[in-house]
């Protein structure tokens, strides 16, 4: 089998986070007998830098003749400054758009080395494994009108919520379809009490359950799930909401497991799939070979297994970081006494020497 790869390395750690992955997607390539096919393009402010555009026209290209997109992270202060519509951040929102990448994957794991890095108790977030599934391309951040209109003598902000039926519809079969491979269980959180958009939402979950009669599925109004994700996290398997609601969820929960830096995320659409970490370009370590890799490093390992089908290469990835963190060594964003601190490159040594721990142990 090959896949072709869109490398978009980006800005800040971006370059050191992705081809520290890119070692790891070789050795994959070498155990499984997997090819890759790897062609870098640029967004962000290095497309700026190159092109005065962050997302330029043959990166696009590229990506629409990829089997998956891989990223590293955009944005910087360097280009805080350019005018909104040529910012870094404007290049991610329009690859978003442009390829339809219309369901945001955010798992939140509690690895059990980490777990102190929780601000919850260990006994309420210990075996924590969820998904967020956020819809991305609709909702309240697209709707029209919107914008800030002068009525009289006062100033009146405007934001319309607003969802097609076919737009609830695919993004709630992605995650019935994800739930179904994992704990067959399904949280829908909406706001239908009081809410009309989230009426059809809710109602359109409840046409599609009977599609997947094997996955469990409980409705949450939001306020009562961003409580219930503190009370008890480990009870969720698979959310699936709309757009604000899932971007605050989402971050609720990777507080949650406390490690924002080794949090990945996918953003795949009917043809295409995005693949990033959730943490920034962090620029003042850039460069410094200290950057936390093993985000995008699991950013990959869904590559492997939502886009590819590798499912066997993808968990040992996971059981690799896994190993890693059970020996004990931290970059120095997770870095806790006791422990063993390496860099950038260190790290990604480590987690290369846990996959072949890993085959040799099956």
């Amino acid at each position: 089998m090959g896949y072709r790869i869109a490398v978009l390395k980006g800005d800040g750690i971006g370059p050191e986070i992705v081809e520290a992955t890119l070692r790891v997607l070789n050795k994959i390539s070498e155990i499984f007998n997997i090819n890759f096919e790897f062609k870098e393009g640029y967004i962000g402010g290095i497309a700026i830098d190159k092109f005065g555009d962050p997302l330029p026209d043959q990166t696009l290209e590229l990506c629409k003749n990829s089997d998956a997109i891989l990223l590293g992270a955009v944005g910087g202060p360097k280009w805080d400054n350019l005018p909104t519509d040529r910012r870094p951040e404007k290049g991610l929102l329009k690859i978003r758009k442009e390829l339809d990448l219309f369901a945001n994957l955010r798992p939140a794991k509690v690895f059990d080395p980490l777990i102190k890095a929780s601000p919850l108790r260990k006994d309420v977030v210990k075996g924590t494994d969820m998904i967020v599934v956020r819809e991305l391309t609709s909702g309240i951040y697209y709707g029209e009108p919107r914008g800030i209109y002068k009525e009289g003598d006062k100033r009146v902000g405007i934001n319309t919520m607003k969802y097609e039926e076919d737009e609830i519809r695919r993004v709630v079969r992605v995650a019935f379809e994800i739930a179904r491979k994992r704990r067959k269980k399904l949280t829908s959180v909406d706001k239908s009490n009081v809410l009309e958009v989230s009426k059809l939402w809710r109602d359109v979950v409840e046409e599609e359950r009977k599609n997947f009669p094997d996955v469990e599925v409980e409705h949450l109004y939001v306020d009562n799930c961003a409580m219930q994700i503190v009370r008890r996290p480990s009870t969720f398997d698979v959310i699936v909401t709309g757009n604000i609601f899932g971007d605050i969820l989402s971050d609720e929960a990777g507080v949650v497991v406390g490690s924002l830096g080794m949090l990945p995320s996918a953003s795949i659409g009917e043809r295409y799939a995005l693949y990033e970490p959730v943490h920034g370009s962090a620029p003042d370590i850039a460069g410094k070979g200290i950057a936390n890799p093993l985000a995008t490093i699991l950013s990959a390992s869904m590559m492997l297994k939502y886009s590819f089908g590798e499912t066997e290469a993808s968990e040992t990835i996971e059981r690799a970081v896994e190993y890693v963190l059970e020996s004990g060594y931290r970059t120095p964003d997770i870095f806790e006494e006791g422990c063993i601190k390496v860099g950038t490159e260190d790290m990604t040594d480590k987690v290369i020497e846990g996959m072949e721990v890993i085959v040799s142990q099956k």
